[in-house]
């Protein structure tokens, strides 16, 4: 394709872009890498919620996946995928919704870590005669949940799981600190910690009688710096087909890999204040300020032109529906280099949270004229 087609402006703005070669680029990256090291990723749908990425994510129905929520799960259970991992902690009162999944077919693995929850699966199971496949989950570093690899709760959790209305299918380890790594040393070093932890409590979980068939790691920058997976069954990650701004802080991609961006009008001029208004406030970026602590504040967001070329300015200050860029004295740019009614792209701080925003994607397809829609699966 010759220059940029004319739907970019007449859609309204602002809307969510991705730009499908970066998008099929950012996943054959990681396939490739993952495959390469002997195992597989279980990609984690979370960022976008939608089948038609998906459908680029799970090479069939039986490929595994990750979700964050249920509504998510019987979203992709509808749409034929059956091997699905709800990776956030079990509330007992959700394990109906969980059974339902089940009895229709699905392989929705649940993730617990304490005794009470494995209580109420037990309890549960006995009470209406199903099944539950189980992660239990394990703190590699202290970031969020989890038990230690050695501790003696991590053992007798699985015996009180297995066998009692409950397999303990597998293991599953995020290296949450990751994100705060800024160096290729830091993250490898993240990453085989992971690994490490997670072979350890397998290979202590084995050792009580408990097969534990998978052991399932994942963080976006650990999955793209991991060195040895021997002994791992699967890699999740998630923002990774996307990318974003944290994930450029952290040093996992370069700007050219992030795919998704706001589309977003110009409205107004301050110029005295050097300021460009833009129809694109929170509703539309998110309030994520989750650069403000990395090496580089990107505000929220960085600003594009509609190729996609950097030009350096942020997102500065958001209201509900307007966006203010403030352009620095010693910009090159002024306010008039925005023309009333042009348009930019935004780059994201956290592309989970953009596309949160937003119920449809248009997407950019290097073979057509013409934008593909893709819808997002919303709710809990």
């Amino acid at each position: 394709m010759t220059g940029l087609p004319e739907w970019l402006e007449q859609i309204e703005t602002p809307y969510l872009l991705i730009d499908e070669a970066r998008f099929q680029r950012n996943v054959d990256r990681l396939y490739s890498r993952i495959a390469r090291l002997g195992s597989v990723v279980r990609p984690h749908l979370k960022t976008l919620r939608s089948v038609e990425a998906a459908s680029r994510l799970l090479a069939d129905a039986a490929h595994p996946a990750t979700v964050s929520t249920l509504a998510e799960a019987e979203g992709f259970a509808a749409a034929g995928y059956h091997n699905l991992l709800y990776a956030v902690g079990i509330a007992p009162h959700k394990l109906a919704r969980v059974a339902r999944l089940i009895q229709q077919g699905v392989n929705l693995h649940i993730l617990l870590d304490t005794p009470q929850q494995a209580q109420a699966v037990v309890d549960y199971a006995a009470a209406h005669h199903v099944t539950f496949s189980v992660f239990i989950e394990i703190d590699c570093d202290g970031h969020r949940g989890g038990l230690p690899p050695e501790s003696d709760r991590l053992v007798a959790l699985a015996q009180q799981l297995e066998g009692k209305g409950a397999t303990v299918t597998g293991l599953l380890v995020h290296a949450g600190e990751s994100y705060s790594c800024r160096n290729p040393e830091q993250i490898r070093a993240a990453a085989q910690a992971e690994c490490d932890a997670i072979r350890l409590a397998g290979s202590r979980v084995r050792a009580a009688g408990i097969a534990c068939p998978i052991l399932s790691v994942g963080a976006t920058p650990t999955a793209h710096y991991a060195e040895d997976l021997a002994g791992i069954s699967e890699v999740r990650a998630g923002v990774f087909t996307a990318f974003d701004l944290v994930m450029h802080n952290v040093g996992v991609c370069q700007k050219d890999d992030i795919a998704l961006s706001v589309v977003s009008t110009v409205i107004g001029h301050n110029s005295e204040k050097n300021w460009v208004f833009i129809d694109a406030g929170w509703m539309a970026m998110s309030r994520d300020r989750g650069t403000a602590a990395g090496p580089v504040d990107y505000g929220y967001g960085l600003v594009c032109d509609m190729a996609g070329a950097p030009l350096d300015v942020c997102l500065s200050i958001t209201n509900q529906e307007h966006g203010i860029i403030v352009l620095p004295t010693d910009s090159n740019l002024t306010p008039d280099d925005f023309p009333i009614g042009s348009r930019i792209r935004i780059l994201p701080n956290h592309a989970c949270a953009t596309a949160a925003m937003h119920l449809q994607y248009q997407v950019l397809q290097a073979d057509s004229t013409e934008p593909a829609v893709w819808t997002r699966i919303t709710g809990w």
